[in-house]
C-alpha cells in the first residue's frame, strides 16, 4: 500500500472509529434502584456481590420536555435550532460554518426568580457561538418564533471554544503532510502505532494573530495502552485549525528515546500480580434512597432542593439552591448559581516543546465536552442516579453524552455533631449523629488529565465543593536513565520517574463562580480579620489575645483576596437587611482549601490569561455576561476579557446582587508514586452557614437504631 492509500485508509478508519464511538454513547435510562431485601433470613446476604448494578437501557431522549427556566435545551430544542440557524442568511454557504456553542439562552434572573412550578415556561431561547467564512458570530436563537438576533458582544481577542471536530480532526491532519509522515519514520516508529493530541498553544506575539493556531504532538501506541508515557520527544507540529494545513514542524529530540513500553499499561488485566486488599464494601438503603429527581433536572433531599443540569463548558451547573429552615419550615435561598468556570494548567517548562502547554480546559477544550460516562460501582456507588447531557455537535445534529453526571448519597462513618459527658458529671449521656450526605459528580477526562468534581449538600447546610485530580502524568522524554547521570536537578524542571521519563512540575487552579443570594440577592461581602492584641500592663497575666474585626467591602478591589496565614480571615457573604433573632445578620462563609497561588510573574503570557488567579477570591457585582473567568473567547485569548480586567472597574459591591469567585490552586511536583497513573489527589472549600440558622439547624435529625438498617452476614470464607 502506497502513503496515499495508507492515509485515505487511516482517514476511512478514523471516521469508522468515530461513528462507532458515537453509537455506543447512546444515553442511558435511570430506572429506579431495585431495594434491597436485606435481612438475616435473605440468601442475597450471603454473596460476595449482593447484585450487579442496574442494567440501564437505551433513552433516546426524542421526547423530553422541559420543565424548568433553567432546563438544558432537549434533543428536540437543539434539533430545530439547527434547522432555523441553517435556514438564515448568515448560513448561506453551508459548508463554511461550525456551532461553536448551543445551549440555553438563560432567562433573566428576575425573571427565573418570580417564576413558579405549575407557571408556563418563559421564552425557550438558545444561545449560539459560530464561526462562519472565518468570523465568530454569537447569537439567540428565538425557538417559538423563529427569530435570529445577533448580539453585540464587543471585541475580544481569541476564539470560541473547540468543537470536538477541530481537535479530532487535528489530530489526524498532519498525516496528510509528507514531511511529517518522514520525520515519523525517521524516529523508527510505525504510522499504525502513532497516536497524537492537539495542544492549545496559548498567545506569545503577533505572528499567531488572525488564524485559529494549534499545536499537535505525538507518541507511540506500540506496547502499551498508555500512549502517553511514550513521548516522540521534541516534535511539534503547528497546524492551521480551519484549514488543517501544516505550518511549521519543529524536530529537536531526535537524540532522545522513546520511553519503553514495559510497566506502562495502567489496566487491571494488563497487571501480572492482582492483588486483593480490602473485601467489597457498599452503602445499601432496604428503603430506597432518600433523594427524588423530579422533570430530570429538579433535586429533592432531606432539607434542599436546586436545580441541576450538564454542560458543554462547564460540566455541572447548580442553580436555585435552597435550604428548609427547620423552625419555620420555609424554603430559604442560598446560592442562585455555582459551577467550575475555568481550569488553567501551566506547565513549568520553558523549552520550545513545552512552553505553549498553559491550558484553559473550560474554555479552550469544554470542560463538560470532555465528560466521560461514569462507571457504575467505581466512579459511583450502587444507589446513584445517572444523568445524561445532551449536546451539539459541530454541524448543530444533537448528541449524547451518557451517564455523564451522578447523584447519590453518601455515607462513610462521619459524624454530623455528638457529645459524651464525663462520668464525673454524674450525666449518662451519649449523643451522636451520623453524617449522610448527597453527592453530584461529574468526572471531566481532558487528554491525559481526569478531573473530578463533587457538589456535596450537608444536612447542616453546608455545601462542600471537592476537586479530584488522577489520570496521567503529562510527561517529557529525556536521555537520563538515572539521577547519578543528572549534573543539576532542578534543571529537570520535574522529576525522574522512570528510564527517560520526566513528569514536568505543573499547578492546576480551578476557579469557581458563586452566585450566592443568601435570603435574596441583595448581601455583602465582608472580612472578618482575626488581629493580635496586646494587653496593657497590670490588666491580665496574659500578654495577647485574638480579636475579630469586620470590614465590610464597598467595592470590588477591597474584595480582592490574597492569602496570608500570619494575616487570617474569615470570608463572609451576609444579607444586612435580614437579622437574626439576637441581631446578626445571616450569611454564609467560604472555608478556603486548595490554596496553591500562582507565583508566575504577572507579565507572563499565560499568567496575562489566566489573571483571575492572581488572587483566590474576587467579588463582582452581578452580570449575566460575566460568567467565564478566562474570557468569553479564551481560545488564543490576550487576557483582555478576564475576572482580573472586570474587577478593575472597582464598581460598588456593598448590598448588592454580588458574585463570589473561588479559585482552588494545587502545587503539583510528580513523584514516582505517580507513575504510570496517579493516585486521586483531593482538596475542597466550604460554603457554610454563619448566623444562618438561629441554632444548630439539625438537632431534630433522629440516631440511627438497629432496626432500622439491614443484618447483613459476612459472605464465608473459601
Amino acid at each position: 500500500m502506497d502513503s496515499k492509500n495508507f492515509i485515505r485508509f487511516l482517514s476511512f478508519t478514523f471516521i469508522i472509529t468515530l461513528l462507532l464511538l458515537t453509537l455506543t454513547n447512546l444515553p442511558l435510562t435511570n430506572k429506579a434502584i431495585q431495594q434491597l431485601d436485606c435481612t438475616t433470613n435473605s440468601p442475597q446476604c450471603n454473596r460476595r456481590f449482593i447484585k450487579q448494578p442496574p442494567k440501564p437501557t437505551t433513552r433516546l431522549h426524542s421526547s423530553d420536555v422541559p420543565h424548568h427556566p433553567l432546563d438544558p435545551l432537549t434533543l428536540t430544542e437543539i434539533t430545530k435550532t439547527r434547522s432555523i440557524l441553517l435556514s438564515h442568511a448568515l448560513f448561506a454557504n453551508k459548508n463554511t460554518y461550525a456551532l461553536h456553542s448551543v445551549v440555553l439562552e438563560e432567562p433573566d434572573k428576575s425573571v427565573v426568580l418570580k417564576w413558579n412550578h405549575g407557571n408556563n415556561l418563559p421564552a425557550r431561547k438558545a444561545s449560539v457561538i459560530a464561526r462562519i467564512n472565518g468570523e465568530t458570530h454569537v447569537l439567540t436563537v428565538d425557538l417559538a418564533t423563529g427569530v435570529v438576533t445577533p448580539l453585540d458582544v464587543g471585541y475580544h481577542s481569541g476564539y470560541p471554544t473547540m468543537t470536538i471536530e477541530d481537535m479530532t480532526s487535528s489530530t489526524w491532519a498532519p498525516l496528510e503532510n509528507p514531511d511529517f509522515n518522514r520525520t515519523i519514520m525517521a524516529r523508527g516508529i510505525d504510522l499504525k502505532d502513532l497516536a497524537c493530541l492537539p495542544i492549545s498553544l496559548g498567545w506569545y506575539g503577533q505572528k499567531e494573530e488572525n488564524r485559529r493556531l494549534i499545536k499537535v504532538q505525538c507518541y507511540s501506541m506500540e506496547g502499551t495502552a498508555n500512549f502517553y508515557m511514550r513521548p516522540i520527544e521534541g516534535l511539534t507540529v503547528v497546524l492551521d485549525m480551519d484549514t488543517k494545513q501544516v505550518i511549521e514542524i519543529t524536530d529537536k529530540g531526535r537524540n532522545i528515546p522513546i520511553p519503553k513500553a514495559a510497566g506502562t499499561d495502567y489496566r487491571f488485566s494488563a497487571q501480572n500480580k492482582k492483588i486483593n486488599l480490602i473485601n467489597p464494601i457498599s452503602l445499601e438503603q432496604p428503603k430506597g434512597p432518600s433523594f427524588v429527581v423530579e422533570n430530570d433536572h429538579l433535586v429533592k433531599w432531606a432539607n434542599w432542593e436546586f436545580h441541576l443540569k450538564p454542560d458543554p463548558r462547564a460540566g455541572v451547573v447548580i442553580s436555585r439552591a435552597m435550604v428548609r429552615d427547620p423552625n419555620t419550615g420555609e424554603k430559604r435561598n442560598v446560592m442562585y448559581k455555582g459551577f467550575t468556570s475555568e481550569l488553567f494548567v501551566p506547565y513549568m517548562d520553558p523549552s520550545d516543546a513545552w512552553y505553549f502547554k498553559t491550558y484553559m480546559d473550560a474554555g479552550e477544550y469544554g470542560f463538560g465536552l470532555q465528560a466521560m460516562p461514569l462507571d457504575p460501582l467505581n466512579d459511583c456507588p450502587r444507589n446513584a442516579y445517572y444523568m445524561d447531557g445532551v449536546f451539539a455537535a459541530g454541524d448543530g445534529t444533537p448528541y449524547v453524552r451518557s451517564n455523564m453526571v451522578c447523584v447519590f448519597e453518601s455515607y462513610a462513618g462521619d459524624i454530623g455533631w455528638r457529645h459524651s459527658e464525663s462520668p464525673i458529671t454524674g450525666l449518662e449521656i451519649r449523643e451522636v449523629r451520623p453524617k449522610v450526605t448527597l453527592v453530584v459528580r461529574m468526572a471531566a477526562s481532558v487528554a491525559n488529565y481526569d478531573y473530578i468534581v463533587d457538589w456535596e449538600f450537608q444536612t447542616d447546610g453546608l455545601i462542600r465543593v471537592k476537586v479530584g485530580l488522577s489520570g496521567i502524568l503529562m510527561v517529557k522524554g529525556t536521555s537520563y536513565v538515572n539521577m547519578n547521570q543528572v549534573n543539576e536537578p532542578e534543571n529537570l524542571h520535574g522529576t525522574l520517574l522512570s528510564e527517560n521519563v520526566i513528569g514536568v512540575i505543573h499547578d492546576h487552579y480551578v476557579t469557581f463562580y458563586l452566585d450566592m443570594d443568601v435570603d435574596g440577592h441583595n448581601n455583602s461581602f465582608v472580612k472578618v480579620n482575626l488581629k493580635r492584641e496586646t494587653t496593657e500592663s497590670g490588666e491580665s497575666p496574659r500578654l495577647s489575645y485574638l480579636k475579630a474585626v469586620r470590614n465590610v467591602a464597598k467595592t470590588e478591589k477591597d474584595a480582592q483576596v490574597k492569602f496570608k496565614l500570619y494575616d487570617p480571615s474569615e470570608y463572609h457573604i451576609v444579607n444586612p437587611s435580614k437579622l437574626t433573632r439576637v441581631g446578626n445578620p445571616v450569611g454564609y462563609k467560604l472555608v478556603p482549601g486548595g490554596t496553591a497561588a500562582s507565583l508566575l510573574d504577572h507579565d507572563d503570557p499565560p499568567q496575562k490569561r489566566g489573571a483571575f488567579t492572581n488572587n483566590q477570591i474576587w467579588v463582582t457585582p452581578y452580570n449575566k455576561s460575566e460568567e467565564w473567568a478566562g474570557g468569553l473567547f479564551t481560545y488564543q485569548s490576550q487576557g483582555d476579557d478576564t475576572l482580573a480586567v472586570w474587577s478593575e472597574r472597582d464598581r460598588d459591591i456593598e448590598n448588592k446582587d454580588i458574585v463570589m469567585w473561588y479559585t482552588l490552586g494545587f502545587h503539583h511536583v510528580p513523584c514516582q508514586e505517580d507513575f504510570p497513573i496517579m493516585p486521586t489527589v483531593s482538596s475542597s472549600f466550604d460554603l457554610k452557614p454563619v448566623n444562618f440558622y438561629e441554632s444548630n439547624p439539625i438537632l431534630n435529625i433522629p440516631p440511627n437504631v438497629e432496626q432500622d438498617l439491614p443484618v447483613c452476614s459476612a459472605a464465608s470464607s473459601a
